[in-house]
């Protein structure tokens, strides 16, 4: 195989190739890095590229699998992680100029397990400024979709969403709060995978919401996305949040046994008007398809799903200025600008505001766990819309602006987050335009697999996570 033709292939695709020793780690990790040095700087997915480290690590991986000491898939993988996770002895700036020095002196715990597993870190990916995206600002320079380079690449994971989508590394992680892996995912025509909450380890995390943060995968495919869960995945005695529940191996799961499944259509959020036309038909043909496969498709009306991203927000943001309440009050100025007043503009909301917006959570955690009662899954567009073109500079957001944080396509997203659902994002189809839309797949806590598995059978049965962005 050309060196030039490996960044092509599915991480799985490239496990099987390295366990086989048909492709050593080190022409992996070279062949990325030449696609990096290439459409990085058109891209902007990366913060830092760690070029030499990785080289080292990927000398070091051919040489134990040589020796017979393969440790499994992701042995010799190239991934790229979310500048929000801490790296020992490399920068972790957490999309933020307050941070551009800040080098820890540990691993978060999904570091420590890629490193165990046998992956490789190639890099650290670009994000809003702490990960908060009540506006799109990239303080590191503006991200680009590799769709359409004039366009987002999402939300605050957008750069491991376009580093994934444009082939500079094999698979990635991102962070999800309310819908910050799945966003990007259908933006740039990826899958991706927000896990239960509590399944995957959060120290070191430099995180935004402690309620709602959730670390899962960002990759070309389901299969990917299994593969990366899995060596990610399990209880931390570091975080406290985490279960004491078995890892099952989230790959064999995807044995296409879907036939027992009973899918739930959002009722509201299929048919609901801010759905564009495109989204709506591709997310209709999306579930014929599961109708060819599954037990039953029933519609389920959940009418306060609409509304979950504004009690969800306040929550979020809360919790955001109580995490950063020191920088607030000390270097404030640090900020960029619109941060800065969303900063204090959360720390001025009553104590009164947000014990409601946890009632109105809970209420709406207890909806969402009975409605999977009567089917397993639930189905409904990852968002309304495509992927936004980047705006010139022009100060603060408006009052569209911020109707649309409270609204349009966070309440898509929100919903899974606030009851800790596991939540997948698969591409379902191009506008005309050739823009990707995402089909969001969501199931109850803890039934990661199951969610998987219904994602799997749909790639299986259709073409469109195999398309390339054109220049790309």
């Amino acid at each position: 195989m050309d060196k030039t033709d490996i960044p092509y292939l599915t991480a799985t695709e490239l496990a099987q190739c390295i366990k086989t020793k048909i492709i050593s780690p080190v022409d992996a990790v070279e062949a990325y890095l030449a696609r990096i040095e290439t459409w990085n700087p058109k891209l902007n997915s990366y913060i830092t590229v760690m070029a030499d480290q990785a080289l080292k690590e990927a000398k070091e991986a051919e040489e134990s699998i040589m020796q017979g000491r393969y440790k499994g898939p992701m042995h010799g993988i190239p991934v790229a992680i979310k500048d929000q996770l801490m790296t020992s002895g490399i920068p972790t700036t957490a999309g933020s100029e307050i941070l551009k020095n800040y080098v820890p002196t540990e691993d978060a715990t999904v570091v420590t397990r890629l490193r165990e597993s046998g992956a490789i870190l190639i890099g650290k990916t670009n994000l809003t400024e702490f990960a908060i995206t009540t506006n799109q600002y990239y303080p590191f320079g503006d991200l680009h979709n590799p769709w359409d380079l004039g366009r987002f690449a999402g939300s605050s994971s957008g750069g491991s969403a376009s580093a994934t989508a444009a082939f500079l590394c094999a698979t990635s992680l991102g962070e999800d709060t309310g819908g910050s892996i799945r966003g990007p995912a259908a933006a740039c025509g990826l899958s991706g995978h927000r896990p239960s909450y509590g399944l995957v380890s959060r120290y070191g995390l430099l995180g935004a919401c402690w309620s709602k943060d959730a670390i899962g995968p960002i990759s070309r495919t389901v299969a990917d996305c299994a593969m990366t869960l899995e060596a990610i995945a399990g209880h931390d005695s570091k975080d406290r949040y985490t279960r004491k529940l078995p890892v099952p191996n989230y790959s064999h799961g995807l044995d296409g046994s879907i036939g027992h499944i009973k899918v739930g259509v959002v009722t509201e959020r299929l048919h609901g008007n801010d759905v564009i036309p495109e989204i709506r038909n591709a997310v209709t043909e999306a579930i014929e398809v599961l109708r060819n496969w599954t037990a039953s498709i029933e519609e389920v009306s959940l009418p306060m799903w609409s509304q979950t991203a504004a009690f969800s927000l306040v929550g979020e943001l809360v919790e955001a200025a109580s995490i950063h309440s020191r920088y607030v009050r000390e270097r404030l100025d640090e900020y960029q600008k619109e941060l800065r007043l969303t900063m204090l503009m959360a720390s001025l909301i009553p104590a009164q505001t947000y014990y409601k917006s946890l009632q109105l959570r809970e209420v709406w955690r207890n909806q969402m766990l009975d409605a999977f009662n009567t089917v397993d899954i639930m189905v409904l567009p990852t968002s309304p819309s495509v992927a936004p073109e980047i705006p010139p500079p022009t100060g603060l957001s408006n009052r569209a602006d911020m109707k649309a944080n409270f609204w349009g396509r966070r309440s898509f997203t929100h919903a899974a987050s606030l009851a800790g659902c596991p939540a997948l994002s698969v591409n379902c189809g191009f506008t005309d335009g050739g823009l990707p839309m995402g089909l969001q797949i969501v199931g109850r806590p803890f039934e990661d697999e199951t969610v998987l598995r219904v994602g799997h059978v749909y790639q299986q049965n259709t073409e469109w996570h195999n398309l390339r962005p054109p220049s790309f």
